[in-house]
C-alpha cells in the first residue's frame, strides 16, 4: 500500500562531487541545505549577504558579487543604534560602522573571488511580496525595523521577475560559461497575506521560474515545495509554529537532494566525515581516560587519511580541536 504521491525528481546532468564549487543564496531554507553541506565539508559558500527572501533582493546581491562591490560608510544607514546596509540581514549589523564594513566587505570579497570557479548556483525563493525603500527606489533585502512609512510593499509580477533574471543569468554566464544555476521555492509558508496571499506569491516563483526555464540553459529545478507539500502532507513535518519546516523533515528534503544530484562515488566519503563530526562534538565524561584517547588518535588518524586523498576538504577547525583534545 503505497501512502504517498512521490515526487519525481528529473535526473541531472551533472553530479556533485567534492571538486565542485557551490554557493547558495536566499531564504532560510537555503540556509538550512547550506549547512549541511557544510557539515559534509563540501566546497560551499552560504548567503554572502545573509538570509534574503525575495527574487529582486537576490538579484540585488547578485549584482554586488559580480561587480565587486565595497561599501563605505555612505551605504550605511544609522537607525535605533545600529549601522545598517539595505542589502544585508541584521547579522550584519552593528553598533560600530567599521565593525559593520569589515563584516559586510570581507564576505563580499569572498563570494566574489569565487564567482569565476562555480560550478553550481543555488537560488531558493521564498516569496514573491517586497519592500522598496521609497527614498533609496530600491527593494531591500531586510527593513531593520525602519518605520514602515518608508516603505512600499507590493508582490512581484512574473514579468518582473523573469525580466530581471533573463539579463542577471547572462551577465553570470558571460563570467562564468560552465555556471549552472538550480532554483528551488522555500516550503516554508509566508502567512502575513493569508493562506490564499501564500498560494499566490508562491505559484508566482513557481511560474517565474518554468519560465525562466524555457527561456535559458543550463537551469534546473528542485522542487522541494513540492515534496513537503505532497510527500509529507501533514502537520507533524513542521516546527511549533505550523509555518516553518521541522529538522525531521529538513532531514528528509537533503535525502531527497542527495541522492538526485550529488555523485554517488562520494557517499562513503560523506559518511565518514559524518562519524568524525560526531566523534568531536562528542562530549566524554573524562577527557583523559584511555577509551577516550584512543579514540580522539583514531579520528587524527582517519582525518589524515582522508587529507592525503582529499586535499581540497577542510578539516582545521576539527584537526585544532582533537590536537587540544589529545595534548599534542
Amino acid at each position: 500500500m503505497n501512502l504517498q504521491t512521490k515526487i519525481t525528481i528529473a535526473a541531472p546532468d551533472f553530479s556533485i562531487d567534492y571538486n565542485s564549487k557551490l554557493m547558495m543564496l536566499g531564504s532560510c531554507f537555503a540556509e538550512n541545505m547550506g549547512s549541511k553541506f557544510s557539515y559534509y565539508k563540501f566546497d560551499v559558500d552560504v548567503n554572502p549577504c545573509g538570509i534574503i527572501y525575495n527574487p529582486l533582493s537576490v538579484a540585488n546581491v547578485l549584482r554586488l558579487i559580480i561587480d565587486g562591490k565595497r561599501f563605505e560608510k555612505e551605504d550605511l544607514r544609522e537607525n535605533a543604534g545600529k549601522w545598517v546596509s539595505l542589502y544585508h540581514h541584521g547579522a550584519f549589523s552593528s553598533s560600530d560602522p567599521d565593525e559593520c564594513l569589515h563584516r559586510i566587505n570581507e564576505r563580499l570579497e569572498k563570494a566574489t573571488g569565487e564567482l569565476r570557479s562555480l560550478d553550481l548556483l543555488v537560488i531558493t525563493w521564498g516569496t514573491a511580496w517586497v519592500y522598496k525603500h521609497v527614498r533609496e527606489n530600491m527593494v531591500v533585502s531586510n527593513c531593520h525595523k525602519i518605520p514602515s512609512r518608508e516603505f512600499e510593499r507590493y508582490r512581484l509580477s512574473l514579468e518582473d521577475i523573469v525580466t530581471e533574471y533573463v539579463q542577471l543569468i547572462g551577465r553570470l554566464r558571460e563570467i562564468n560559461p560552465g555556471l549552472r544555476v538550480l532554483f528551488t521555492v522555500s516550503p516554508i509558508r509566508h502567512w502575513k497575506d493569508g493562506a490564499h496571499g501564500n498560494q499566490l506569491s508562491k505559484a508566482t516563483l513557481l511560474l517565474a521560474i518554468d519560465q525562466l526555464r524555457e527561456k535559458l540553459d543550463y537551469l534546473y529545478y528542485f522542487p522541494a515545495y513540492e515534496i513537503v507539500l505532497d510527500e509529507l502532507r501533514d502537520y507533524r513535518f513542521y516546527a511549533d509554529d505550523m509555518l516553518h519546516v521541522s529538522g525531521f523533515t529538513v532531514d528528509y528534503i537533503w535525502e531527497r537532494f542527495l541522492y538526485s544530484f550529488i555523485s554517488p562515488d562520494v557517499l562513503g566519503l560523506m559518511n565518514r566525515i559524518g562519524r568524525i563530526n560526531k566523534g568531536v562534538a562528542h562530549r566524554p565524561f573524562d577527557p583523559k581516560s584511555g577509551d577516550y584517547q584512543r579514540l580522539v588518535k583514531k579520528m587524527q588518524a582517519e582525518i589524515a587519511m582522508i587529507s592525503r586523498s582529499f586535499p581540497m576538504i577542510d578539516f582545521s577547525e576539527e584537526k585544532e580541536k582533537l590536537d587540544q583534545l589529545s595534548g599534542s
